[in-house]
């Protein structure tokens, strides 16, 4: 007689699968013994499916994982980082003109890396680069709306009345534009400092906004795209997305 108990209630078990503790284990998880731990306990979903049995098998290359709700990267092959892009770097792998490029502070890495999105050279911060081409494509993606955290120092004192007037939208020559949040920083009789969230890529659309308002950019740093921080990150140094952070921007894009 066959015991329903031992299937999930939609079957993801592949014959010719690895089982998934060893999966579990190998993503970086911990040992195989913790990772059943994991299993049992409900933590883990496969295709949609919340799997509680250790004889499940599956193929990693075709199942979509989840723990605790956060997508997992099986491919070992698939790699994701972080770059403080310092001033004065152009945001391509090769620069015609001889400028620094990209290619220079990714070198250590034997993939081969793509940028998702761009800096100007003149900004400073978080860049994000992959060889996920599903997951850049996303990232990219208008529909998406993955938003950007600027930090901006600005020529003149600031008034109260700016982040409304912000928020609200701005009049560019190539439409409008309106931050998702604003904060003032820091203000002084020259300069300002202020942060503001964007959803949108358009090109200098931070710097264009400033100045339409009468407070062009000085300096430009990017300190967050998505849920992904940059932190004391060094400029011009990298660091490999761990798993909960790549899992937080997969899910963003709705990986």
């Amino acid at each position: 007689m066959n015991d329903s108990r031992s299937k999930p209630p939609i079957d993801v078990h592949d014959p010719d699968g690895i089982r998934l503790q060893k999966v579990l284990a190998g993503a970086g998880l911990g040992s195989r013994r913790a990772c059943e731990q994991i299993i049992v306990a409900g933590r883990v979903q496969v295709d949609g499916t919340v799997v509680r049995e250790l004889g499940v098998r599956i193929d990693p290359t075709k199942a979509v994982v989840h723990l605790d709700g956060l997508r997992l990267q099986l491919d070992t092959s698939l790699i994701t980082i972080a770059l403080n892009k310092p001033l004065g770097v152009v945001s391509t792998m090769h620069d015609p003109q001889g400028r620094p490029s990209l290619a220079e502070l990714v070198s250590g890495h034997s993939e081969r890396l793509f940028h998702v999105g761009r800096l100007d050279a003149e900004t400073e911060g978080l860049l994000l680069m992959t060889n996920d081409g599903e997951l850049a494509n996303r990232l990219a993606h208008p529909s998406f709306g993955v938003p950007k955290t600027y930090l901006a120092t600005v020529e003149g004192h600031v008034k109260g009345s700016l982040g409304q007037r912000l928020r609200s939208g701005v009049q560019l020559d190539d439409g409008p534009v309106k931050v998702d949040a604003y904060k003032l920083v820091d203000t002084m009789p020259t300069q300002s400092m202020v942060e503001v969230v964007l959803h949108e890529g358009r090109n200098h659309v931070v710097r264009r906004m400033f100045e339409a308002v009468g407070h062009p950019v000085t300096r430009l740093l990017r300190t967050q795209v998505g849920p992904i921080r940059l932190g004391n990150l060094p400029p011009g140094r990298t660091r490999v997305l761990g798993r909960e952070e790549l899992g937080s921007l997969m899910a963003a894009v709705g990986l």
